[in-house]
């Protein structure tokens, strides 16, 4: 089946739900946990390969749902790292089902562009076969410029080891100074995940009537809407999607006020730590001198309490300022190097042809 399926005519109470549903607030990123593939294929006595190969359909059909209501990211945990302790059959089937769709994808690389869908792969790729880490290279190239909806696939992903992963970047990062070790926060662990270019995600839904996050997206999804749908994702239909953005308009008011608060407890942390880390800077560029550092400002609210108070706010924003610069080269150079690693991955000489119909061509 297509990445692009025709679309069809949604009946009029489709069109009634949808107008309701547009009325209230619709999640911008949507997380979907496709769990029940395995199930589908014994419940329905076919093979395990044939029950994902469903799964992928209803992946294809879900995204023009979400197009049609104005979704415009989705995140879908394709392949767990844990998948791989799987038997090696099956292991093997999954890989194969990947390698035929994302060269189809690459196929249809001019109803990407049409479409203006951008794919990122979020996971740990190269515990991947060589030539399907260069499909997704591919299929993440070619889509990288397109701004209207973002399609990320999580293949060898897991929670855990992303979180692993940006830690060992900023050990890294503080080991070659590119930032120091006060630097590191919430905000900047935030941005070095491999979710660190989405949106915070508003809305996750799991299927299969299993009630637990099986380790996808625990730091993204502290603030969002959980859903949990007692289907088998082969089964899961528009109205079931219905229902969970239903649920996430519900609680719509309670989300934005727990994301408001934190945004505040960061901002206030980020401050404290500013100020004393300048503090610590002050006291020891000034351990030898007999001029009063700003740990010493007088507690009389008097002329000069005013005066060291702005000295030490100027010092602050003096001392935020260089942080933002330390973090934003450092961000840069982490952003570059995952970038290049993408680059070393794609074919010599992909063939692109726009406009047209273009057939995957690796060397």
């Amino acid at each position: 089946m297509t990445w692009f399926p025709e679309r069809r005519q949604p009946s009029w109470l489709q069109r009634l739900c949808e107008a309701v549903l547009k009325s209230g607030p619709i999640p911008q990123h949507v997380a979907i946990i496709m769990d029940g593939n395995r199930r589908f294929a014994v419940k329905n006595s076919i093979k395990k390969c044939e029950g994902h190969l469903k799964g992928f359909d209803k992946l294809a059909e879900t995204l023009e749902w979400c197009l049609d209501l104005g979704i415009t990211e989705v995140t879908v945990y394709a392949f767990s790292i844990e998948n791989f302790k799987r038997s090696p059959d099956e292991v093997n089937g999954l890989m194969e089902l990947s390698r035929q769709k994302f060269a189809k994808l690459l196929e249809e690389r001019n109803l990407i562009q049409e479409h203006q869908v951008c794919v990122r792969i979020i996971g740990d790729i190269s515990l991947l076969p060589r030539d399907l880490q260069e499909l997704l290279a591919e299929a993440v190239s070619i889509s990288a410029n397109n701004k209207r909806a973002v399609l990320n696939v999580c293949f060898a992903y897991t929670a855990r080891d992303d979180m692993c992963n940006a830690m060992r970047e900023l050990s890294v990062g503080v080991k070659e100074g590119l930032i120091r070790k006060s630097d590191i926060s919430e905000n900047l662990l935030e941005k070095v995940l491999y979710t660190s270019h989405s949106r915070s995600v508003d809305l996750l839904i799991r299927t299969s009537g299993e009630v637990r996050l099986s380790d996808f997206l625990l730091w993204e999804s502290a603030y969002s809407c959980l859903a949990f749908v007692k289907v088998l994702w082969p089964e899961f239909s528009i109205w079931h999607l219905y229902a969970a953005i239903l649920h996430y308009q519900r609680n719509y008011s309670k989300i934005q006020i727990a994301r408001q608060n934190l945004v505040i407890e960061r901002e206030r942390l980020q401050r404290e730590s500013d100020y004393q880390s300048m503090l610590k800077e002050e006291t020891e560029a000034c351990s030898k001198s007999e001029v009063p550092t700003t740990s010493e400002v007088p507690v009389q609210p008097t002329d000069s309490t005013l005066t060291y108070n702005k000295n030490a706010q100027a010092l602050v924003q003096q001392y935020a300022d260089a942080r933002k610069s330390r973090e934003d080269a450092f961000l840069t150079h982490v952003y570059k190097k995952r970038a290049e690693y993408i680059s070393s991955l794609l074919p010599t000489h992909p063939v692109i042809v726009k406009n047209t119909p273009a057939t995957l061509i690796v060397s």
